[in-house]
């Protein structure tokens, strides 16, 4: 009878290598994902300010179609001061109330007074007593008028402001008005 050969056997388990690349692999993932809640957290914190500042430059364009639509103003006062019979101020401006001609980013909005936004209070309920009344004064809009023909204008308005955790940041919206209403 032949030799009888003994069975191999393995010790099943890992070596050091490769618990060191699953520690490795497992701390970039968890790296990842600490840098996307933190994305995440700077989002959530900044969504306020930037639906206020989406919500007012909607505003200003809204205000320079309505003036034209009602002929409060005419299609050649739809400029910057400056040019021609513009009525709309150049460079950034704080966010004041429409004046007397209810129009947006005229010279007479400074007597208004800075607009402002009501917040909820301690009891969470908007129209209350409790409610907090905050001027938009980290705010600042600029209305550019552009004459693209003679019966063409694009209106770009553009809102800085900047955050609680003081980054500058900006929202732009661009539109384009003619002299005829539909």
């Amino acid at each position: 009878m032949g030799s009888a050969e003994a069975p191999i056997r393995s010790d099943g388990g890992f070596t050091v290598i490769e618990v060191l690349l699953a520690c490795l692999l497992i701390t970039i993932g968890l790296l990842a994902l600490a840098g996307a809640i933190e994305t995440g957290f700077g989002v959530v914190m900044t969504a306020q300010e930037d639906t206020i500042a989406r919500q007012k430059a909607r505003e200003a364009l809204e205000s320079v179609l309505t003036g034209r639509n009602t002929a409060n103003i005419s299609f050649s006062q739809i400029d910057n001061v400056g040019t021609g019979n513009g009525i709309f101020l150049t460079g950034f401006q704080p966010l004041y109330q429409p004046g007397a001609d209810g129009i947006i980013g005229t010279a007479d909005d400074a007597a208004e007074g800075m607009e402002t936004i009501t917040l909820p209070g301690p009891d969470g309920i908007l129209g209350t007593a409790d409610d907090i009344v905050q001027p938009l004064e980290n705010y600042q809009r600029k209305i550019e008028i552009t004459d693209l023909s003679g019966t063409l204008k694009q209106i770009k308005v553009t809102i800085q402001y900047t955050t609680p955790s003081n980054l500058a940041r900006s929202v732009v919206m661009v539109c384009y008005v003619s002299p005829y209403i539909n």
